[in-house]
This record gives C-alpha cells, structure tokens and sequence, in this order.
C-alpha cells in the first residue's frame, strides 16, 4: 500500500534519541524528507547519517522546545531547510516525576511543561503552514499510562493523560483543513535504554541475556500485554507512519493505544 508520504517533510521531535530516532527511520524508508531534532547542536548526526546510508532523505534541525526562545529557534532551524512541515509528530518526552507525597508545584509544571507544552509550542508554530497547503499531519506520542497510570511519576501520568484531549479539540479546532489531528500512546518499548536496563536485571537475577530472555523478563515484570511481544522503535514507527498517511485521511481526533493490549480497557 502506498502510504503518500514520498517527498512530504516529516518533523520528529526528540528524534535525536530511542523511539523517535526509529520513528524517523520508518518515516525516511516511506520516503518522507525527515527533520531529526536535537535539543543541541550535533545531537542526532548519527540518526541522520545512518537514514542517509539506508538510502533516505534526513536533515539536521535543532531547538529547546522545553522554553519558548529554543522553539523560535528550532522554527528557525527547519524554515532554513523547508517552506514548511507536512507531518509532525509529537515525539518528545520525559518520563520522570516524583511521588504522591513528594511532589510540589514545581515538579507538575515541570512535566506539564516537558510533556504538554512543549508539544503545544511546536504545533502551533507549524499548523498555520499546514493549513495554507490544504494537507498536515499532527500526531502526539502519549503512553499507556495515559489509560493505565500508575502511582509511580504522577506528574508524568496527569501530563501525557492530556494529549488525547489535545488530539480531539484539535481535530475540532482544525476542521475542514486537511488536517488530521491523532494521539499514540505505546506500551513499554524497547529502546536501547530499555533493553540495558532489564539485561542487567536479567544478569543479576542469574538468567541469559539473549534477547527473547530478556523480552521475556519485560513481559513478565513489566508490562504483560495478550500480544506476548514486546514493540521496538521501528515497531512504532510504522504505526505512526500508517497514522499520518493519506490511507488514514478519515482517521481524526482518535487515541490510538499500541501496546499490545497492555491497556485492558475497552474504550
């Protein structure tokens, strides 16, 4: 199935690093001109050299879009390349916090701010182009703990629980312009940070550490979900690829959980 994304400009933000990184990669093998954002100078050369060596289209852009002077200039950065972004996703995120009792005012502002804003900032400095072209894609990466949260990091959970929201005013707010507006929350993934750190789990507990073990032992520590695998980067990647293709026009204001069923809810 061709997806349409061949010579659509694609910004992943956060792309420097773990999920985005892949879902730059996917984005790239679809054909899309990919901007791999970093947060600093030079953060993200390897994402971008490796999606050139595969053959795909990938520059370099950068900005702290945690404040609102390093979003100007990550705007800066891509209009320097680009007349404008047709697929923006969302990526960026820090899952950290705090607990019930010890956390304060700071704290939630801080993860409203990494998780919601953040992402807010970017969006509304692209959309205007978006709808001058009649086309555009906005997808957001949440997480199960959107649906399912924990009592651990309640900053985090209360903040990535507010971008479905965003996804569905949005898709209202933006009606009739050809574009979409979606929420993504993936289960645990498994990034390199992820894989390090139940491989040495795996290692103190006495078990092999091959990949189907160490799989294992997310699955049934962490997060069991009725699939049994446990997604990659690239794995996410191709969903968010579906989501902002032109396949998925009439996909709009959705929340769409891939997490294997982790979830265990019916809406």
């Amino acid at each position: 199935m061709d997806l349409g994304l061949t010579d659509k400009v694609a910004l992943v933000t956060g792309s420097y690093r773990g999920t985005g990184s892949g879902i730059a990669a996917v984005l790239a093998g679809e054909g899309a001109r990919v901007l791999v954002h970093g947060f600093e100078p030079g953060q993200g050369e390897d994402v971008v050299a490796a999606i050139r060596d595969d053959g795909g289209r990938a520059d370099l852009v950068t900005g702290d879009i945690r404040t609102v002077v390093g979003t100007e200039a990550l705007v800066a950065s891509v209009g320097a390349l680009v007349a404008r972004v047709d697929v923006l996703v969302n990526n960026y995120g820090v899952a950290d916090g705090t607990t019930w009792s010890a956390g304060d005012t700071e704290s939630w502002h801080d993860s409203y701010d990494k998780n919601v804003v953040s992402a807010v900032r970017v969006t509304q400095a692209l959309v205007p182009a978006m709808k001058a072209a009649g086309w555009g894609r906005v997808i957001l990466l949440s997480t199960v703990g959107a649906t399912r949260p924990g009592a651990r990091i309640p900053e985090y959970y209360a903040a990535k629980g507010a971008l479905p929201s965003i996804a569905v005013g949005l898709a209202k707010e933006l009606s009739g312009t050809g574009i979409t507006v979606n929420c993504i929350s993936p289960g645990v993934i498994a990034t390199a940070e992820i894989l390090e750190r139940f491989t040495r789990r795996a290692e103190h507990d006495g078990l092999g550490t091959d990949r189907a073990t160490v799989d294992r032992l997310i699955l049934d520590t962490a997060m069991p979900n009725p699939s049994g695998r446990v997604a990659t980067p690239h794995d996410v990647g191709r969903f968010v690829a579906f989501v902002a293709s032109e396949p998925a026009w009439h996909l709009n204001g959705t929340h769409l959980r891939f997490d294997g069923g982790a979830a265990d809810t019916v809406t």
